[in-house]
């Protein structure tokens, strides 16, 4: 596709809400020639949009790859808009307010006026209003609500959902049953608050709608095969799609799309019966099946990231289990600023370091088919301990799931907790074999590199290692005198000095106290450590200064050297604290 490409920032990429209006957008892009790509800016894993406040997303995300910006419902705060007008993209905003912008909105008052309509013309009277008022869609619907009951000349009832959810409409039930009922109908600010409310109602015992009407907003896929069938105003997302694209050719202060009532039995119209037919059947019946794949990739994506992981999670091998096209994982680079490495790969190449403005690699884009609703989606990898970078997949809008529970939050989110795991895993690791004050090998590291020189002697003829251990002497006055602050601090420093000597396939190893351990890979002859050890003697005999005070110490050592052929490495170290006893008594006795 040689179109333009524009990307819409929306707290999920997916869900009912958020992947409908994506949807949209895609089907009026890709009738003009053009393209999108969906990027989350909530943390994978979040549970909720409404609880989870407005996402940290600051990063000019393919910026060079965009032709304009469309920004979802609480993506990001306004001054990112303004940031990329400045660069000279243009912004639209959908279903909210923005000063300097394009802005689409539904027709959310209309809708709810023919709604309260609707239900007075059923011969309520007593009809209540409940939503999440935090939002801009769900004030407009209430100021809907609010003229329809003045034109009528009744009083409103208005209560707060405190989410889109329907846990939202579960709470509105329970106040209205101890209230004692005090309305007869009720408008919803969103059809999953709908689904809670009837849903807590009829486990209650009232009959909807003969003791409570009830209208939802949405008309989501699962209106219409609810018992009672849910009443709804739909939101024709095909034009807002057509409008939002028309509007980043064109740009206009606003552009309204008006929205349809839907009457249907929890309203207190007659049932028609689900819509059937063959067609739709099938759509059905793909969709389940669509929906049952989904949740077997996920319980897979599970044991693959979560499990005994055989492969580093950062090559992206586990998305064979998903129907991605493709992917690509950007980690951020340790050296360079909002610079992504692009690490991992699946069916693309990997290697490349891009600025955040121009990940994904373009590459990327030509795999999508908007056609056939595949698009790139992208999604940060972060969790609360780390911010890794960001993971971009080409794959199909999920537009049927309650936000947050699409292919793109689940896998980055495991991927996030499966890198983590890694770091914590690795750092378990290290504990195990690190000493925990100097981070020089312990005695269970210095153990298995012994070994290895033994296995190497056996094996290589004229192949000798040494072994020598060193002791302090004079680090009990430093405590005494010092304290044990200063103490930990010149074993730390003695740790430095000897590793900084020494060369890398050496070891140096703390074996607790005052006590080091150093192994010489590949010595010359019986006297091949006489100039280590002078060396090693000279640096650690250095005064140091810490805190401010000048502290000395000296250094006893004991060497043992490997023969020819199998060693002992346990027993060369014994030889080696023997011969370090006795250069210790020998310095004494000068």
């Amino acid at each position: 596709m040689k179109g333009r490409t524009f990307g819409i920032l929306s707290p999920f990429v997916g869900g009912d809400y958020y992947g409908a209006i994506i949807e949209g957008i895609n089907r009026a892009a890709v009738a003009a020639g053009d393209r999108v790509m969906a990027i989350q800016t909530l943390d994978p894993g979040s549970h909720s949009a409404d609880r989870s406040g407005l996402p940290d997303f600051d990063r000019p995300l393919a910026w060079r790859h965009l032709s304009g910006l469309v920004v979802l419902p609480g993506a990001v705060a306004t001054g990112y808009a303004a940031a990329a007008r400045r660069a000279g993209l243009p912004v639209v905003f959908v279903a909210q307010e923005a000063a300097a912008s394009s802005v689409v909105l539904a027709d959310n008052r209309s809708g709810v006026r023919d709604a309260v309509a609707h239900l007075v013309e059923h011969g309520h009277e007593r009809i209540a209003f409940a939503g999440y008022l935090a939002h801009f869609d769900l004030r407009e619907r209430h100021a809907g609500y609010a003229e329809a009951l003045a034109a009528n000349g009744l009083e409103p009832l208005v209560m707060d959902t405190g989410d889109n959810h329907e846990s939202g409409g579960e709470a509105v039930a329970d106040l209205l049953i101890r209230a004692g009922m005090p309305v007869s109908a009720i408008v919803l600010g969103t059809d999953r608050n709908a689904i809670g409310l009837i849903t807590r109602m009829r486990a209650a015992g009232f009959d909807v709608p003969r003791e409570l009407a009830v209208v939802g907003f949405d008309d989501i896929p699962d209106a219409a095969y609810l018992r009672p069938a849910l009443a709804s105003v739909r939101q024709p997302l095909g034009e807002l799609g057509a409008a939002v694209h028309e509007l980043l050719d064109r740009p206009a202060p606003r552009r309204l799309v008006p929205t349809v009532f839907v009457g249907r039995e929890s309203c207190g119209c007659p049932s028609g019966g689900p819509p059937v037919s063959e067609e739709h059947t099938r759509a059905l019946f793909g969709q389940v099946s669509y929906l049952q794949e989904t949740l077997n990739i996920q319980y897979e994506l599970g044991l693959a990231l979560l499990g005994a992981q055989e492969r580093d999670p950062r090559h992206l091998a586990w998305l064979e289990l998903t129907p991605a096209k493709a992917g690509a994982l950007g980690l951020w680079h340790p050296d360079l600023p909002d610079t992504l490495q692009v690490t991992g790969a699946y069916r693309f190449p990997a290697g490349s370091v891009l600025p955040v403005d121009e990940f994904p690699p373009i590459d990327l884009f030509e795999r999508a088919r908007g056609a056939d609703s595949d698009i790139v989606f992208v999604v940060p990898i972060r969790t609360r301990a780390r911010d890794w970078g960001m993971l971009a997949a080409v794959g199909r809008i999920q537009s049927t799931t309650p936000p947050g529970r699409e292919m793109m939050n689940h896998s980055g989110s495991l991927l996030a907790k499966a890198l983590d795991y890694g770091v914590m895993q690795e750092k378990l690791r290290q504990a195990a074999l690190r000493d925990h004050l100097t981070g020089l090998p312990n005695r269970v590291l210095l153990e298995d590199r012994m070994a290895q020189a033994g296995r190497r002697a056996a094996r290589e003829p004229g192949y000798r290692f040494a072994i020598l251990l060193l002791d302090l002497d004079g680090f009990k006055t430093v405590n005494d005198t010092f304290g044990h602050a200063t103490g930990d601090q010149l074993l730390i420093e003695v740790a430095r000095r000897l590793t900084a000597r020494l060369r890398r396939t050496d070891t140096v190893a703390r074996l607790g106290g005052d006590e080091f351990v150093v192994l010489i890979d590949g010595v010359s002859g019986s006297g091949g450590t006489h100039e280590v050890i002078a060396a090693i003697k000279a640096t650690v005999t250095e005064p140091f200064t810490i805190g401010g005070h000048v502290v000395e110490v000296g250094l006893s050592i004991g060497a043992a050297i490997s023969g020819e052929g199998a060693a002992d490495p346990d027993h060369l170290l014994r030889e080696a604290d023997a011969a370090m006893y006795q250069a210790k008594s020998a310095a004494r006795q000068r």
